[in-house]
């Protein structure tokens, strides 16, 4: 059995006790963390010793909503209103296939890695695919096979859709690292019956995670009030969709009704501060929802609303937000921020007894953050260092269960020339389609 034994590191763990060691050590078996402490290192023979030069390591981030072949769509038509319709839409019903996700997936997994993200939940089409490349690229995931019927490129029709889901599950049932889900794609998209049936479809597959966006635009709060009489939480509760592994992306426009229903259920959400607050809809409530006993991670969302799929770049905002509502310094404190990228991240997955914190036991998910660079110090606190001061290319190594797939800021699980290569040829493909429709008015 393979050791590892990370010595001279400045050990933040994220567990219970919010523990740090320093200098710290880590002793990793195969998958797993046997030990960690601080002060000398244990004699273990045979195991591989890394040095780490006083750096952080800490647990792997997670990213608890994307849409990771969306990569591909990154900038496109920032400044137009009616994007979606204009151009989103028909771009992806004419170019969505296996081979374009994957090479989205790609694009959006090398960027993870390298921003020290180990665990993502994704939806989209063509899950199976995108399960493939996040199995690949040695990460962790949560795969959501989306249901919609708005034409979707992969299902003319829901049986087709929970066709796909079954395929899911059968390609990556009792997989390490990746796990299937459904994703019914909001309430509105699929309707209620669809809802009640993607909640049935998860508790007959061992209780597998269920992902759905909720409470995000105004235009579904005015559906779900014309349609049905309540709000969309509580249209969602009634379908008993809402329970424990359900990932709520956004959650965004609630009452304290909306998040009293939430916080009973044991549902989670995903908080997609810099993807809300570009497309003008507003800043969520976090602050109340953790105070309800909500856990709550912070997502990327995908790369055409967000623009980045690394956590580094979201944590100012998410904090700024708070502080914002809350007209005061003190909402969102710097720790807490990190807790939600890390372990309640974990928690929103219903994964947090096995990733999240650094802990005996748990699997080697870790991260090196290097802090040789001037703008990182001095440091007074790691966690608002980390918050408002670090960057992706600060992430120097990356483990996931137990394997290195990022060393000295090099992607080991992916071909960076590949990568990027596949992803401008199906940009420049993208272009062109785009100035049809633009000279077509």
């Amino acid at each position: 059995m393979s050791a590892t034994l990370i010595v001279n590191a400045w050990v933040i763990a994220l567990d219970a006790a919010m523990s740090e060691f320093r200098p710290g050590w880590i002793h990793v078996e195969a998958d797993r963390i046997v030990a960690l402490g601080g002060g000398p290192a244990p004699e273990l023979a045979g195991a591989e010793i890394i040095d780490v030069e006083g750096d952080i390591v800490m647990p792997g981030m997670v990213n608890p909503h994307c849409h990771m072949p969306m990569s591909l769509f990154r900038g496109l038509g920032e400044d137009v209103d009616d994007r979606l319709f204009r151009y989103m839409l028909p771009l992806e019903r004419k170019f969505v296939s296996p081979e374009m996700v994957r090479i989205g997936a790609r694009l959006a997994a090398y960027e993870m890695i390298a921003g020290g993200v180990t665990t993502v939940a994704d939806m989209y089409y063509h899950q199976t695919e995108i399960g493939r490349v996040v199995d690949e690229a040695g990460m962790r995931g949560v795969m959501g096979q989306t249901l919609a019927d708005f034409n979707p490129p992969d299902h003319a029709s829901f049986e087709e859709g929970f066709a796909l889901a079954e395929e899911l599950a059968e390609t990556f049932a009792g997989h390490p690292r990746v796990t299937a889900s459904i994703a019914p794609h909001a309430p509105y998209s699929t309707g209620p019956t669809v809802m009640e049936k993607a909640a049935l479809w998860a508790s007959d597959h061992g209780d597998l995670p269920i992902q759905i966006h909720l409470a995000e635009t105004e235009a579904e709060i005015a559906w779900a009030r014309k349609e049905h009489g309540v709000s969309t939480v509580e249209l969602a509760l009634a379908t008993g969709i809402l329970r424990p592994k359900t990932i709520c992306a956004h959650f965004l426009l609630v009452d304290d009704a909306d998040i009293d229903i939430l916080a009973e259920s044991g549902a989670g959400v995903a908080h997609n501060a810099r993807s809300n607050g570009k497309g003008g809809r507003g800043m969520a409530r976090v602050e109340d929802m953790r105070a309800a006993g909500i856990p709550v991670g912070i997502a990327t969302d995908g790369a055409m609303s967000g623009n980045t799929l690394d956590l580094f770049s979201q944590f100012g905002v998410v904090s700024i937000f708070a502080k914002i509502r809350g007209g005061s310094r003190k909402p969102m404190p710097a720790r807490d921020v990190i807790r939600m990228a890390t372990i309640e991240g974990a928690r929103v997955l219903g994964m947090d007894s096995t990733i999240g914190s650094l802990e005996a036991g748990k699997q080697a998910d870790l991260i090196r953050i290097d802090l040789s660079a001037a703008r990182l110090h001095p440091i007074y606190d790691p966690y608002a260092m980390l918050v408002f001061s670090t960057m992706p290319t600060d992430v120097r190594d990356v483990m996931v269960a137990g394997a290195w797939i990022l060393r000295d800021r090099d992607v080991l699980t992916l071909e960076r020339r590949r990568v990027m290569s596949d992803a401008l040829q199906l940009a420049d493909r993208f272009r062109l389609e785009i100035a049809t429709i633009d000279a077509a008015g």
